[in-house]
């Protein structure tokens, strides 16, 4: 390959002594999909380089798994024409030697400076111009600041050098509304960027294709600082498992890496598999920071494949319970060890390998973050990071604090579809305003007690859907982070179906309970309509094939902050889920089935002035036996509509068997399908708001 390069470069005309030649093999462990390339050399060298790229990449080493060659490249690179500069002698004058053109004010920092506009054209090699000045070329401009000095380099280049320091003004530890700003974007920007190498490694669709993940960064105690916009019914729940990590674990040491997804220590569901990573100081004597990264796994084990059962009564039935396990100790994968603790339980993991690639991918995006953040360090210094953690919580509770006083005392009483024995299922929620302190309570008593079913929902995932709800109602652009809590004060009676007890079942309150809770604050506040409010989760396989997606629905219409009221969207997610659809090529290509039909479900949506948004309609025809289940909501109870707007309409979930028959599937559902049966899914719309209009459209 090296040969064939250089001879295709020859042809072109560059001379062979200036070719070089770059040779790269692309290296992975056997069984993953991510190649690293590393140079061409021995077998020795080539596994060193490996060893040192994958630590580099995944945060910790690969172990002594057979690598695999999967490509090999080579370049040639010639220099077809030499590039390199005069170098001029340097002048030695003073500055006032050279012409000022005119004298001019101009402003800068806070402040007007009398400038001298000095042509290009008049300096020389090794002249210098000092703020405040204007250096004046044919066609642009360069300002000199207070402060500054440009100087022509010896290859006629300009090059401007700060020679006074700016007495106060460099970043500390005040907040600063302009560096509020810049780190606000900085931590999201290291969020977004974990999560770039997650949906990058992963190997799930789940992950890699419907972005079924979260991504997020904490401070030395834990509180949420910022999170790229994932899922908040993620986000708004993982500081719990950061909490639980540091609770459980005081003896951490650099290169451990922890994992959990236990319901009633931290986690929310079984699938939803949470990985923390402690950032620790350059000699590992202190922690400063946390990352982690949560994924939605595809099978965790449980009942059904896609670990999402209708009818689990405990949370064993769900899959693998994972309570603080060390992921990695000191640097190294406990493969072994995660394998057997995959597949040891009650209902086991139906494909662990798949759940081991995805914990790699997890601690990887968990590794981006520290290295981002060491960064940030080495550029800003420990004490104005850390101070400006503390900012960023301060101003999303000062913000929170400022709309508190628009609300006003409200009550409402949420009803979601009855359970399978026709009891009912609803959510009491009462928010009493103090205007004196600029805060909230937030009072679920009189909620429906702990069922018998899956439809409980975590604590930690009710102080999502709280903490999501009211990050909406402010404007300004800011991370989601632990400042938006400050000012609310969240009253959850214990053994509810918001504060379930161990071992109640609660695949269902992660998706759907946490959906009906945010509706029903948004209802009880006055602002939107409910939106479909269930996530449709669907799931399907067999021993060979797990897959789970949620499926889109109609959103709520309300008012703006401006008063101004608004139309719900059509076909979207919404509130506690951000994920997407997998693209019917993978979906068709990964899986035996047909996407036959995927298209909006018109006139669903709630009538009123502001209509709510329409619902879908999504046809998958089997063509293996498999195992289909369905959680879902708004099967019997419509989504209600907003201040005298009407409902959306009602969902509904049918099996069309290939002999002609039809099964209606229940709210929480399954049935065993076979080649030719067709699972048919439509989606409820969301809410209206305001009566409808008697002289318009009110669909």
């Amino acid at each position: 390959l090296g040969a064939s390069a250089v001879a295709e470069v020859e042809r072109q005309g560059v001379t062979p002594d200036t070719i070089r030649t770059v040779r790269t093999v692309m290296l992975k462990v056997r069984g993953t999909d991510t190649a690293l390339g590393v140079p061409f050399a021995t077998v020795s060298e080539m596994q060193t380089g490996f060893a040192a790229a994958h630590r580099a990449r995944f945060g910790f080493a690969p172990g002594g798994k057979p690598l695999v060659i999967e490509a090999v490249t080579a370049e040639a690179i010639g220099a077809a024409a030499d590039i390199s500069e005069a170098t001029l002698a340097l002048a030695s004058r003073d500055e006032a030697e050279y012409e000022t053109a005119l004298s001019a004010d101009f402003y800068s920092d806070g402040d007007w400076h009398t400038a001298r506009y000095v042509r290009r054209e008049a300096m020389r090699p090794g002249d210098t111009l000092t703020g405040p000045a204007v250096l004046v070329e044919p066609h642009t401009s360069i300002v000199i600041e207070p402060g500054w000095q440009a100087r022509i380099t010896a290859h006629d280049h300009v090059v401007l050098t700060r020679v006074t320091a700016r007495e106060g003004r460099a970043v500390g530890t005040e907040a600063d509304p302009v560096m509020l700003e810049v780190f606000n974007n900085l931590y999201m920007s290291i969020a977004e960027q974990m999560g770039a190498v997650l949906e990058n490694t992963a190997v799930s669709i789940t992950i890699k294709e419907r972005l079924d993940f979260s991504c997020a960064v904490f401070d030395a105690r834990g509180d949420l600082i910022a999170n790229a916009p994932h899922m908040p019914v993620h986000l708004g729940s993982m500081a719990a498992s950061v909490r639980t990590i540091m609770r459980l674990n005081p003896e951490m040491a650099p290169g451990d890496v922890y994992v959990l997804n236990a319901p009633y220590n931290g986690g929310t569901h079984l699938p939803d598999i949470t990985v923390v990573t402690p950032v620790w100081n350059d000699d590992g004597s202190e922690i400063l920071f946390y990352t982690s990264a949560r994924g939605h796994q595809t099978d965790v084990g449980g009942l059904t494949p896609g670990s999402m059962p209708p009818d689990s009564r405990v949370v064993e039935d769900e899959g693998v319970l994972i309570d603080n396990f060390k992921l990695v100790d000191g640097g190294h994968f406990r493969e072994a060890e995660v394998y057997q603790m995959l597949t040891s339980a009650r209902y086991p993991a139906r494909n662990p390998m798949e759940n081991i690639a995805d914990l790699k991918a997890q601690v990887a995006a968990c590794e981006k973050g520290v290295a981002e953040l060491h960064k940030m360090v080495a550029h800003f210094g420990l004490d104005v990071v850390r101070a400006y953690m503390a900012h960023v919580q301060d101003n999303a509770e000062e913000l929170v604090r400022r709309r508190i006083l628009a609300l006003k005392d409200a009550e409402y009483v949420y009803e979601m579809d009855p359970d399978f024995d026709g009891a009912p299922r609803a959510i009491h929620v009462k928010i009493t305003v103090d205007h004196d302190t600029r805060s909230a309570t937030i009072d679920f008593t009189g909620t429906t007690s702990q069922l018998a079913t899956n439809y409980n929902a975590p604590e930690p995932v009710t102080r999502a859907a709280v903490l999501y709800v009211f990050r909406c109602l402010v404007d300004d652009a800011i991370p989601m982070n632990e400042g938006v809590m400050k000012p609310l004060n969240v009253i959850l009676p214990r053994g509810t179906m918001l504060s379930p007890e161990y071992p109640a079942a609660v695949i269902a309150g992660n998706v759907e309970t946490s959906q009906a809770v945010t509706s029903a604050l948004f209802l009880a506040l006055g602002v939107m309509a409910a939106a479909q409010s269930t996530m449709n989760n669907t799931t399907w396989g067999n021993a060979n094939y797990q897959y789970y997606e949620t499926i889109c629905g109609g959103a709520g219409a309300g008012v703006l902050n401006d008063g101004t009221g608004h139309d719900g969207a059509d076909a979207v997610h919404t509130h506690m889920t951000n994920s997407r659809l997998t693209d019917p090529e993978v979906l068709e290509w990964r899986f035996p089935v047909l996407l036959e039909q995927f298209a909006i479900r018109r006139g669903t949506g709630g009538a009123g002035r502001f209509h709510g948004g329409d619902g879908v309609v999504r046809r998958i025809r089997f063509l293996e036996e498999m195992t289909v289940a369905i959680l879902s909501g708004h099967r019997v109870v419509p989504p209600p509509g907003l201040a005298g707007g009407a409902p959306g309409a009602l969902g509904r979930t049918r099996i069309l068997r290939a002999d002609g028959t039809v099964e209606e599937l229940r709210t929480a559902d399954q049935r065993e399908v076979g080649p030719g049966d067709i699972f048919l899914l439509e989606t409820p719309g969301g809410g209206g708001y305001l009566p409808p209009d008697p002289l318009g459209d009110t669909r």
